[in-house]
């Protein structure tokens, strides 16, 4: 996780230091901050359990840099938190990490997850109306799952990590001369037994457009599916949504 966080850190130092504003490459820099309700849950084989999480913020910044250079692609990189707690009362008989957690009993769970997602992308058209980028992402995926039985005492931890490559694209259109625009953005993979989809919706408005900045405010919804069958004996079934407000930079 930590690398992660470094990784956007150095990115994000590069952006900060001048460019000649486009004449060179294009920097795109942004935070989001969304409020996610997660469905689902985890096992130790393909029986998962279904748990009651907490509604949490999440969060999600990420850098992308555009260049003129011929067949070469644009580069994006992406940093999201899908951490989540919450306590059930079990309704089924699960194991984790060895153990058997019996109906009726009462689990607090915990998830400690992130994602980064590396993107090489390429724009297929590119003006005021409309955009479009086409690519792939290796989605590296670094999480931790915890459980704990209140009544036996009885603990379960384990944790797991992965490069899921998918495939990635992004739609953008504007209304000239308002500062209005709308997006679509997503990755998908589905291989095996695995399912992995990562896509948003937004509208936007650019409130700063100068030829040193532009600055654009985001408003959208974001959803995140995520079926993991066995990674590093971990078996997932899970679902991330709802609404994101966001900011953009483009030097």
């Amino acid at each position: 996780m930590k690398k992660s966080i470094m990784a956007l850190t150095l990115a994000g130092s590069f952006a900060a230091t001048p460019v000649m504003a486009d004449t060179i490459a294009g920097v795109y820099v942004g935070a989001q901050g969304w409020r996610s309700t997660t469905d689902g849950g985890f096992a130790d084989n393909d029986a998962n359990a279904q748990f009651n999480f907490d509604d949490e913020t999440q969060t999600s910044a990420y850098i992308a840099v555009e260049h003129p250079v011929p067949f070469v692609p644009n580069v994006k990189l992406n940093y999201t938190t899908l951490d989540v707690n919450g306590a059930t009362n079990l309704q089924s008989n699960f194991t984790f990490d060895g153990d058997l957690y019996t109906t009726d009993s009462t689990v607090a769970t915990d998830v400690e997850l992130n994602t980064t997602d590396i993107i090489l992308y390429y724009e297929l058209f590119d003006n005021d109306l409309l955009s479009f980028d086409v690519g792939i992402n290796g989605k590296y995926v670094d999480g931790a799952f915890a459980v704990l039985d209140e009544q036996s005492d009885t603990r379960g931890y384990a944790e797991f990590s992965g490069v899921i490559p998918m495939a990635y694209s992004r739609v953008q259109v504007g209304l000239p001369f308002s500062g209005l625009g709308a997006y679509a953005e997503g990755s998908y993979l589905s291989f095996d037994d695995h399912t992995f989809s990562d896509y948003q919706i937004a509208v936007t408005y650019s409130f700063i457009e100068s030829l040193a900045v532009d600055m654009t405010l985001q408003l959208g919804y974001r959803n995140v599916e995520m079926d993991l069958d066995d990674l590093d004996d971990v078996y997932a079934d899970m679902s991330y949504d709802g609404a994101f407000v966001g900011l953009e930079m483009h030097f």
